[in-house]
């Protein structure tokens, strides 16, 4: 695995129009992402169909394009091993373990609170 870089220059601010941190926490904060990184994360490498079967709901299309794009930004690694039938599995790159910690958090967060957020759901509906 590489290492994490911390990249200098240019000051980021997503709060900025622009700004190519807002696209990022766009693109990892939804939903298939999340989930695709809290599973690798918490399960290690693992192959396509087992992350399909772990994360009930997602098309195959949609886990195909949600992996390219954690691949692309240099979150999730893809290893192809050469046999018959071929043998991929991805998992999280140095850089996609830095985000293990939050991403647990708020797991643990949205766990914890669901009820409160239903209640107040139907507090306002109710209205």
């Amino acid at each position: 695995m590489a290492a994490v870089r911390k990249v200098t220059g240019p000051t980021f601010d997503p709060y900025e129009r622009g700004c190519p941190s807002r696209d990022l926490l766009d693109q990892i904060g939804s939903k298939w992402a999340v989930l695709v990184l809290g599973e690798l994360g918490r399960h290690g490498a693992s192959r396509f169909s087992r992350l399909r079967q772990a994360l009930a709901g997602v098309s195959e299309k949609m886990l195909t394009q949600t992996l390219r794009t954690l691949e692309r930004d240099g979150l999730v690694s893809r290893t192809v091993y050469p046999e018959v039938p071929p043998h991929v599995e991805y998992e999280l790159t140095a850089l996609g373990q830095t985000l293990r910690e939050p991403l647990k958090a708020l797991t643990e967060w949205s766990v914890r609170h669901v009820g409160d957020v239903v209640t107040a759901r139907e507090e306002y509906d109710a209205r």
